[in-house]
C-alpha cells in the first residue's frame, strides 16, 4: 500500500508539474504573439534585417541606412512610437532564416510576397508593385530579350542574386541550372557582367535602373523591349512588403493600419517616389492575404 500511495503521489506531482509547465508555455506563447511589438514600443527601437539592394534597402557611403522599404518602415514605425531603426546587413538568401533565429525583428528589403515565403514569415501588406528587367552587354550581342531567349541559347549565362525570385522565374522559362550564376548580392552580379564572366543579369526594374543611374554598371545595357516572365499563363509582377516572424501577426496588423494611412494620404507615393518609383508602381488594393493565397 505504501508503494501504491507513493506511485499515486508521484503521479499527482508529475501531473501538477506538467500542468505548471504547460501553463508556463502557454503564457510564453501567448505573450510572444505581441511581445516583439510591445518591446519595440517600450524601447522605442527596432532591429531590421536588410540586404544591400538599391533602391529597396541599402547603406550609403556614410553608413546611413535608407531605401524604399527602409523609409516606408521608418515612417510606419514612427507612428507606432518606434523612432530608432537599427539595420543588420545579411545576404538576401539569409533574411528569412535570420528573422526566424531572432537576429532581427523584421525584414525591410523589398521582399516579394509569395505563398512559399508566406509559410515562413508574416507579411504586412505590399508597398509597391514592379516588374522584372534584363541587363546585357552593350549592343546585346546575344540578342537576349526574354528568359526564353536565355534558355534557347545554351551558351548564355545569366547572373542573379542568391535567394531572389528571379531564379524560380528563370527555371520556369526553361533556363538550365548551369546557365544560372547565383551570387551573394546584386553588386556582385553587376560586377560579374562588367568582368565578362556572364552575359546577362536580371533583377527588378528599379534595381537595375539604380545601377545604371549610379554609374556602377559600366558594361550594362537595359533591354528596352524585355518580355516579362510568364507563369501559369500570366505575366508575373512582384509585390514587395515588410515581413515579421510567424507569431508576430499583431505587429503586421499594426503595421498595416499605419501603412494604409500612408496610402490614403498619398504620402506612400511621396516616400517611394524618392527612389524612382512612380504611381504605376503603387500596389493598389492588393493585400498580403491575397498574395499568400489565403
Amino acid at each position: 500500500m505504501l508503494v501504491g500511495k507513493g506511485k499515486k503521489w508521484i503521479g499527482l506531482l508529475l501531473s501538477a508539474a506538467l500542468i505548471t509547465v504547460t501553463a508556463a508555455c502557454s503564457q510564453t506563447t501567448g505573450a510572444g504573439e505581441t511581445s516583439t511589438l510591445e518591446r519595440a514600443k517600450a524601447e522605442g527601437k527596432i532591429v531590421i534585417g536588410f540586404a544591400n539592394e538599391n533602391p529597396y534597402a541599402y547603406e550609403t557611403a556614410d553608413g546611413t541606412l535608407t531605401g524604399e522599404a527602409v523609409e516606408v518602415a521608418k515612417a510606419v514605425f514612427a507612428e507606432l512610437g518606434i523612432d530608432e531603426v537599427e539595420g543588420k546587413l545579411v545576404d538576401f538568401g539569409s533574411l528569412i532564416s535570420g528573422l526566424q533565429a531572432q537576429q532581427f525583428d523584421a525584414i525591410t528589403a523589398g521582399m516579394f510576397v509569395n505563398p512559399d515565403r508566406c509559410a515562413q514569415v508574416a507579411f504586412a501588406d505590399p508597398e509597391y508593385r514592379v516588374g522584372e528587367a534584363l541587363g546585357v552587354k552593350p549592343g546585346n550581342p546575344k540578342n537576349l530579350r526574354s528568359y526564353e531567349d536565355i534558355a534557347a541559347d545554351k551558351s548564355a549565362k545569366v547572373g542573379v542574386m542568391v535567394g531572389a525570385i528571379e531564379i524560380e522565374y528563370l527555371k520556369t522559362a526553361g533556363v538550365a541550372d548551369d546557365q544560372i550564376e547565383i551570387l551573394n548580392d546584386q553588386p556582385a552580379v553587376v560586377a560579374a557582367l562588367n568582368a565578362g564572366t556572364i552575359d546577362a543579369v536580371t533583377m527588378t526594374g528599379p534595381s537595375l535602373q539604380a545601377f545604371i543611374d549610379s554609374g556602377q554598371a559600366t558594361e550594362l545595357e537595359r533591354v528596352a523591349d524585355f518580355k516579362q516572365p510568364v507563369v501559369d499563363g500570366e505575366e508575373v509582377w512582384g509585390y514587395g512588403a515588410t515581413a515579421f516572424r510567424l507569431g508576430d501577426e499583431a505587429f503586421a496588423e499594426a503595421f498595416n493600419a499605419e501603412l494604409k494611412k500612408l496610402k490614403d494620404s498619398g504620402r506612400l507615393l511621396e516616400i517611394i517616389g524618392e527612389f524612382g518609383f512612380t504611381e504605376a508602381e503603387l500596389p493598389g488594393e492588393m493585400t498580403a492575404a491575397q498574395l499568400c493565397g489565403e
